[in-house]
């Protein structure tokens, strides 16, 4: 099989050899993106209940009732089961139904259909979290896009609130397509890229969780019919959650005899969830996409996804799309580049004031309150915010400079976070202009907040635990078993001589002591244990003056609170907040919160001292991970 560098892997079998040849002569693979002849070209038919759109590749038949994806055919062989939106276009006052790019007079190079449902006011939408009679009262605007010669099929989705229409809080929203029995090889990430052909015993799809921004295309392919489909996001603009939300990518339903399923959620539940809470009066409105399904052929499992890793890099060039039209979607002369430099001043960090690792930079909506699933209000920062769209950079450049590409026009509070620096840089009030024209911040100082100079610290701050024991198997169901083989009389960490990669274990959980414990899909690990403290072992030469203060970043809990013991005696309580679930879920981040702990300098001693972090007694899902711990001394106070 022949490697081409520029075109992706199609579909080709079956072909007119003539055409073939006209074809091979332009990729070596087979089609690309570009149109190669009329032979490929878009057309349109339709009749009362269904557009049908094809380019002699591609076949798909589109719903005019609800916008529903009911086929997508390559050469004859089916895809799919069903693609659905969650938003879809029924329930509301009236549908309408057109041909907003008519393949007939563009010469056949793209051809898109809309289906559009008016709320009036009604609720709309009958995804998972809905109310039987609807979800979220907008407008509702779902397109389907196919090019000439493209190996697959564009689709978005644009929600309109209206100022008349009430009032409203959005359960979970995506799109997701059930694909046919021939899908037996997920890809999901790195880690999980495997023969599978039906769920693994004591799995359950959250052990197929995570991070949406890292993974552009994912789907599954075929080892039987050598066929890959996939979603690839050109964009993450449009998603939940900033750089570090994980999410359902693909798995595998159980409920449907092991279905294939791929997801491309840009709003849900899953840890720590994402908010979209509109008022009475406001006027809002989002395109979700445009994301490509795409279907390759002709290779293994991994040269189909090596080829739809290499198309999402086009598309991703491709972005913003030049095609869309007639919705809140800014081309690229009216999107700008934000750039700058952040200038790192931590005089207390250990070896001098410097970049070590991945630096993170982003644009997103200030923080602000809306109401809380519990009740009351709760703080929307850029990690639940699935309402504005956030645009996200990294860089590995010690000096801190960075560019921020394709930025809507808007104001938008400035992000940034970096490996090995503990905390989080904000600037707020950057206004983007409508025409395009470059944004320069110029130098920003970024001073990470110290108390004083550090007595230790165990881990890396990078927003994840996988520098720990386990880490990089968190995944498989079970995990938390282990702990009472690998530290049976709990962690006990020396400051100097222990190393955290294989003495502090990525869970901190309930011991469980009487070996009774099981697996269950869906609910993590059955069983009770007792409190867990993981001890730290550290030496002074003399007891400081001031105050000491313990700070914790974290990734995720299942747990209410943290005891802290000094030396054996009771130093306070961190109370760790709403849990996210990543213990129960399999997962090994979700949520990042800073947490902080001062107490009198007395408790400590000359020479050998001990501080203990202890997870009360419990189910041994309710507990934290840690992405970093550090000690500090405040000798002002």
């Amino acid at each position: 099989m022949n490697k081409h560098t520029d075109t992706p892997l199609c579909w080709h079998r079956g072909i007119p050899l003539l055409l073939a040849l006209i074809w091979v002569w332009a990729s070596p693979l087979a089609l690309g993106s570009t149109p190669r002849s009329i032979e490929n070209a878009v057309t349109l038919t339709q009749d009362t209940s269904s557009y049908t759109l094809s380019n002699g590749i591609v076949t798909a038949k589109i719903s005019k009732h609800s916008g529903t994806l009911l086929s997508l055919n390559v050469q004859g062989q089916e895809t799919i089961a069903i693609g659905i939106w969650s938003h879809d276009t029924t329930g509301g006052v009236d549908t309408q139904t057109r041909v907003s790019i008519d393949p007939s007079i563009h010469q056949g190079q793209r051809g898109e259909v809309s289906i559009k449902g008016i709320s009036g006011g009604i609720n709309m939408g009958h995804g998972p979290g809905a109310e039987q009679d609807g979800d979220f009262p907008a407008d509702i605007e779902i397109r389907y896009c196919m090019e000439q010669g493209q190996c697959g099929l564009y689709t978005y989705c644009i929600f309109e609130h209206l100022p008349e229409y009430p009032a409203q809080s959005m359960t979970e929203a995506r799109f997701c397509a059930g694909l046919t029995s021939i899908f037996d090889w997920i890809s999901v990430d790195d880690k999980r890229h495997k023969y599978y052909p039906e769920p693994i015993p004591d799995e359950d799809k959250y052990c197929y969780t995570t991070v949406q921004a890292e993974n552009r295309a994912f789907g599954f392919s075929s080892t039987t019919q050598k066929l890959g489909w996939w979603m690839i996001n050109p964009s993450v603009e449009y998603l939940s959650g900033g750089p570090t939300k994980v999410e359902f990518l693909c798995h595998r339903h159980t409920d449907s005899r092991a279905a294939p399923v791929v997801l491309n959620y840009w709003r849900s539940s899953h840890y720590g969830g994402a908010s979209v809470t509109v008022e009475a009066g406001e006027h809002w409105t989002k395109v979700i996409g445009p994301f490509l399904l795409y279907i390759n052929s002709d290779g293994d499992p991994n040269e189909l996804w090596e080829d739809a890793r290499h198309q999402a890099e086009l598309e991703m060039a491709r972005w913003p799309y030049d095609w869309v039209d007639g919705v809140d979607y800014p081309q690229n002369d009216q999107r700008s580049t934000v750039h700058g430099q952040l200038c790192l001043n931590d005089p207390w960090m250990p070896g001098g004031s410097r970049l070590t690792g991945k630096l993170t930079v982003g644009l997103a909506h200030a923080p602000y309150l809306a109401p809380s699933a519990y009740g009351g209000t709760r703080e929307i920062t850029w990690q639940l915010n699935a309402k504005h769209y956030q645009f996200w950079t990294e860089v590995h450049d010690s000096n801190g400079t960075f560019s921020i590409p394709h930025v809507r026009p808007g104001i938008y509070t400035l992000y940034a976070f970096a490996d090995g620096i503990l905390g989080e840089f904000t600037q707020a009030e950057i206004t983007v202009s409508p025409g395009g024209d470059p944004v320069n911040l110029g130098q920003l100082q970024w001073t990470p907040i110290r108390h004083g100079p550090q007595l230790w610290d165990i881990g890396i701050p990078n927003r994840t635990a996988t520098e720990f024991v386990n880490g990089e198997r968190y995944f498989e169901p079970g995990i938390q078993i282990e702990y009472t083989q690998r530290f049976p009389q709990d962690v006990n960490y020396v400051i100097g001589t222990s190393d955290y990669s294989q003495n502090w274990y990525f869970q901190h959980i309930p011991h469980n002591e009487d070996g009774q414990l099981e697996i269950a899909p869906y609910r993590g690990v059955l069983g009770q244990g007792r409190a867990t403290p993981y001890t730290v072992n550290f030496n002074l030469d003399q007891v400081p003056r001031g105050k000491a203060a313990l700070r914790l970043a974290i990734c995720g809990t299942d747990a209410k609170k943290l005891e802290v013991q000094v030396n054996g005696t009771q130093a306070g309580t961190i109370e760790l907040g709403i849990a996210d679930g990543v213990i129960t879920r399999h997962q090994i981040q979700g949520l990042w919160v800073e947490r902080e702990l001062t107490f009198a300098t007395s408790l400590l001693h000359e020479g050998q001292n001990q501080l203990q972090l202890i997870i009360p007694a419990g189910s041994v899902n309710q507990g934290v991970i840690y992405d970093y711990v550090r000690l500090e001394l405040d000798q002002r106070r």
